[in-house]
């Protein structure tokens, strides 16, 4: 079994993957936490993903996809907004 601080890691580094397609059109995502219990993913979408109406499409198909392949715990990943 995987330390939680392993499981962060792989969770940015799948992240990394799909930062470049956010960066083309402005956008971003950073990394909040991680649940162990629940296996749920929390990050934040930034910059122009942060208001775009398609942000829902792009955290499912795109960000979450990526993640769920890289990390098997993940089960699921929910966008934190940050002030």
């Amino acid at each position: 079994m995987r330390s939680n601080k392993e499981i962060e890691q792989s969770i940015i580094d799948a992240l990394q993957e799909a930062r470049p397609y956010l960066q083309e059109d402005e956008g971003d995502v950073e990394f909040i936490r991680f649940e162990v219990g629940t296996g749920v993913a929390e990050i934040s979408m930034t910059g122009a993903c942060k208001t775009c109406p398609l942000a829902i499409m792009t955290l499912r198909a795109g960000i979450e996809r990526i993640v769920l392949e890289k990390v098997p715990e993940v089960k699921r990943i929910e966008n934190v907004y940050l002030n």
